[in-house]
Formats: structure tokens, sequence, C-alpha cells
């Protein structure tokens, strides 16, 4: 810059005009607006994208006022330098890497402006990147299967699991909800309930074993980004089985009633026995009332057969009141019984038996014909028409004609 001056001398009276000329030094760094730029990038944003910036100034002139730039290393931006042939001096960063907001959240770069003087001074700015999150990453769960056992009968509200699943977006793109998959089964939904913020699943329907064994759930979790990402996950529910059914027997067939001649080992009745439940509280056995002339035998898988065990006689026993118990090996154990009255069938192995082995009577003599002498009576120990007894003569002679010529019996 310079001063313009005029001077002005008496004697002789004369004007002069001086020119001052000040010559400028290097004594101004350059200056940017603020210490510190913060700037604000998606992550979304694609490769050579530009973001301004803004220079620095230098009070002095000349080379002393020329500036250049330089960024700091870093393996996401360059800078785009403000060229000398253009009057419009553009400055910027040009993304040269994608940016991860969940790998790098920010960056701190430093932006130097260098002077041309002699010596040269510099300014610098601090740039704050902070990357903006978009909706890149789905939700994931701690796992992809989750195995739980679950006894059976569990009361409506027992937890069976909870799950976690995390989000390395933020904000609302971070956010999940969790729910069962929209082609789960209805009888999932019938026994289950999913809350959608805690990710625990509760049980809201009755558990029994005997109906069904496994459960197969499969969540997923969304998050809440403008265009929703999700995970899923499968939850297997192993229903434990509890001794909560007791045996059931059944007569299958029935042989009655037997005959008192009956050989040993006589097949009368074959039971059925099962239990619904698994392992020991399914296994049963099975067991007779005692001191029964019958015993149980064990045919095949779930069968027994009720057979004669010692000789019968009706005579002495004509009928047996049975009584079969099943039980199982849960522990308490549980029990079912059954009833069977069983007859003993007469056979004619009795013969009719007089009062006495031997009858004397004394008759007068000339009787009509048809006059009542004497009454007898035998007996039979067997039953209906094995029991019926006729009476007849033994026939022999008296003198010179038959004893039935004499008298006859009615």
């Amino acid at each position: 810059c310079g001063v313009h001056l005029e001077v002005i001398v008496e004697k002789p009276l004369q004007v002069f005009h001086v020119e001052v000329e000040v010559k400028d030094i290097n004594d101004n760094a350059p200056v940017f607006p603020a210490t510190q730029r913060n700037l604000f990038i998606a992550e979304s944003r694609l490769l050579d994208s530009h973001f301004s910036l803004e220079g620095a100034s230098d009070a002095d002139i000349g080379v002393n006022a020329l500036l250049t730039y330089r960024l700091s290393p870093n393996e996401y931006f360059s800078l785009e330098k403000p060229s000398d042939d253009v009057r419009v001096k553009r400055l910027g960063l040009v993304l040269r890497k994608l940016l991860d907001r969940e790998e790098v959240p920010e960056l701190f770069l430093v932006l130097t402006a260098t002077d041309a003087g002699k010596p040269e001074l510099t300014g610098t700015v601090q740039l704050h990147v902070t990357v903006l999150d978009a909706n890149d990453n789905a939700p994931s769960f701690d796992k992809t299967l989750y195995t739980v056992k679950l006894p059976e009968n569990v009361s409506n509200g027992t937890l069976v699991t909870k799950l976690n699943a995390s989000d390395l977006d933020d904000g609302s793109n971070g956010d999940i909800t969790y729910s069962f998959s929209t082609d789960i089964s209805p009888n999932v939904k019938s026994k289950f309930h999913i809350d959608p913020i805690t990710g625990e699943i509760t049980v809201k329907g009755h558990i029994d074993f005997e109906e069904r064994k496994v459960y197969e759930i499969l969540v997923e979790g969304i998050d809440k980004g403008q265009f929703p990402l999700s995970g899923h996950c499968t939850v297997m529910v192993e229903v434990e089985d509890t001794n909560d059914n007791a045996p059931d027997l059944e007569f299958k067939s029935l042989s009655l009633p037997i005959r008192e001649d009956a050989p040993l080992g006589t097949v009368i009745a074959l039971i059925s026995v099962s239990d619904h439940d698994s392992s020991a509280n399914g296994q049963v056995t099975c067991s007779l009332s005692p001191h029964l002339p019958f015993k149980l035998v064990s045919t095949f898988k779930n069968y027994y057969s009720l057979v004669l065990d010692s000789a019968l006689d009706r005579e002495s026993m004509s009928e047996y009141a049975l009584v079969v118990t099943v039980r199982d090996w849960g522990s308490p154990s549980l029990s079912s019984t059954a009833s069977l009255s069983v007859e003993v069938a007469d056979v004619n192995d009795n013969a009719p038996a007089f009062a006495q082995p031997e009858y004397t009577v004394f008759v007068k003599e000339n009787n009509p014909p048809g006059s009542h002498i004497f009454t007898v009576s035998a007996h039979d120990a067997d039953a209906q028409e094995n029991a019926l007894v006729s009476y007849s003569l033994v026939e022999r002679r008296v003198g010179e004609r038959a004893l039935s010529s004499y008298v006859s019996v009615h």
C-alpha cells in the first residue's frame, strides 16, 4: 500500500507531491473463520462426494497472502485444493473411502493453511466429522437357535426364555421390536406369547407333553428404520413329561366261565395296559390280588394273560372276585384298578349220595298196592343238571319173583 502526501515550501512557495510506498512484511498468519468446524456426514454417502470448507484469510498482501492447504493424513478424505487458474477458489473434502458409523463414528482432522511468506506462517482449523447413521445393519440375535426344556402343565405366565437381539445402528435404526414370524402355526400362537419390547417368551396356553413334545417357534427382530431390516432366530421348546397320567388297563378278551376241571395254565383273560406318559412315568407293572388260584403272565409288551395257577373245585368255591392293579414307575407313582368276577363252571364230578349207605324198613303184610312204604333222598354236590337226581330200583329176585313186582320207586 502507499501514502500520498503534499508538501508546501514557503520561500519560494512550492507544492510537492510525495508518494510513500509501505512495503509489506509477512507479519500476519492465515486465520480461519473459526478454530473448529463441525461436519455431519451420512455413512450412506457415495465415494467422491464433495463437502465444502471455508478457507482462511491473510491480512498480508502479495506473496505473503498466497495460501496453500494441506489435510492431516487419513484414509477417508482427501482435500480439494483451490486452483491457481480459477477466480473462484473452491476448497473442500472429497470422500475416498466409504464411511461406516458402526466402525468409525467420528473423525478428527486438521486443515492447515500456509502462506508463501518468508518465513512462512500457518493457521489451522479442527475438522470434527460426525458420521450419521444409516439403517444398514439388520438386528442380530445372540444365537440363531435357542433350545429350552419346559415341564408340562406349567402355569400361564411362566417364562420360557428371554431373547436378546442387537443392532449396530443408532437411534430408531437400532431400536428392535420382537414378534413371532408371520408363518408360525396357530397352535404355537395359542400356547406362547412374546413381549415386543423385552423379547421375553411366556406360556399362555396349556402345555401337555402327551399332546405335543416339541414346539418350534420362529422369531424375528425388526428395527424401526425408515426401511426396516429384520433378523431371525428359532426357539426349540422341548416339553418335559411329568407323571400326570394314571395307567389304563382293559380286559381285551375273556373266557368265562372257566370249567372247574380246566388244566393249569388255561388263559382266562387277556389284559392290555398303557400309560400316556413317557420314560419311567410310562412304564407299568401289573399285579393281582393275592391268595387266588390265578396269576398274571407278561406275554408281550403292554399285555398280560390271566392264567389258572392251581386246581379249581366249584363245590369249594364257585366264584372269585379278582382285583387287577396296574402301577407306573413315576414318582409319585400313579395306579389304576379293575375288578373281574370269575365264575367256575360245574362239571359232573360228584356222584349222588344218600344220607346213609343202608336203610332197614319194616313193612306190614297185606298192604294194598300203592301203599307208601318209605322215603329216601339223595344229594348231588354238582350244580344245575348235574345235580338233578333220578331214582330207580336195582333189580333183584325175591323168591320166584322180581323185586319190582313187589315195590316201585316214584
